[in-house]
């Protein structure tokens, strides 16, 4: 297992650095609360970007319920920790999941993040920089609500997607998180996601009454990226710890985040002008540790 773990940090560190003109977009990945299916979705919409030729990079944000590794049933042996405390380097704490997407452990890592010294937000920046040019999509999935952490991520990201139900406390809870955001002085780009649906008209509907709020008192604009139905097929894939995508192709779900992916492409220009990529993303971050 070693060996094979070796092997893939090393195929990683040859692959890199060939295509440095590559526009790399940053984006955030909440919701208003947990148990909406938020990690589930950032984890197929990487892999369904992936399969549509897009190079992705997940970083499980979430801090102290990192789980995208668990969701894949996949082992990992360095995250975010090793790389704080300089033990590991990016190259070594990359790892690959299904389809060929690439992934960030969480562990406890981001909870050290407000605590590192100097020295070590240097060398952290100076790590995530190497990132530049390497993926056209590098998600960080946050924990739900709005922490000092995710706001940091919200604030430094080109763009936010949140990820509500059609449940009231969710779209509550997703209304008042973009509200204090707002509130903030934030001026964040946000995209929402319908998951759990009963059908797509109830989908629709709870995205347009989001969207009028937020509009009405926020004057603020969240353009719906599409609804996912409620599919039991999800359930089944989590516990048996594969992604819905690659173990039910054909299901209500994987349809849903097909088309939901293909809708974020069209919508999102190869090189955006506000796009900062890395860099910016990392003076944005940093900006606000200090």
């Amino acid at each position: 297992m070693n060996d094979q773990a070796e092997a893939l940090r090393n195929m990683v560190k040859m692959k890199m650095g060939q295509d440095k003109a590559r526009p790399t977009r940053i984006v955030t990945i909440t919701s208003g609360k947990g148990g909406v299916g938020k990690s589930n979705f950032s984890l197929n919409f990487a892999i369904t970007l992936q399969r549509l030729g897009k190079k992705v990079l997940v970083f499980d944000a979430d801090i102290g319920m990192a789980n995208i590794d668990v969701l894949m049933g996949v082992s990992s042996p360095y995250h975010l920790y090793h790389l704080f405390k300089q033990d590991k380097t990016i190259w070594d704490i990359i790892q690959m999941g299904p389809s060929g997407v690439h992934f960030i452990a969480g562990g406890s890592g981001f909870q050290d993040l407000l605590e590192l010294s100097s020295a070590q937000l240097d060398w952290f920046a100076e790590q995530i920089g190497k990132l530049q040019g390497e993926y056209d999509f590098i998600l960080f999935d946050t924990g739900a609500g709005l922490s000092k952490e995710t706001l940091k991520f919200i604030s430094a990201a080109e763009e936010t997607i949140v990820v509500t139900t059609p449940e009231p406390t969710a779209i509550t809870d997703a209304y008042a998180l973009v509200k204090m955001v707002k509130s903030m002085g934030v001026n964040a780009s946000f995209k929402l996601i319908i998951n759990r649906a009963t059908d797509r008209r109830e989908g629709i509907q709870t995205a347009d009454k989001i969207n009028l709020v937020a509009k009405k008192f926020l004057q603020a604009e969240l353009p719906t990226l599409g609804v996912i139905l409620d599919d039991p097929n999800v359930t089944k894939a989590v516990k048996r710890q594969t992604p819905f995508t690659v173990a039910y192709p054909g299901s209500d779900a994987t349809r849903g985040i097909e088309e939901i992916a293909r809708r974020y492409l069209e919508m999102s220009s190869p090189e955006p002008a506000a796009a900062t990529g890395v860099k910016g993303f990392i003076h944005k971050m940093f900006k606000l540790s200090r």
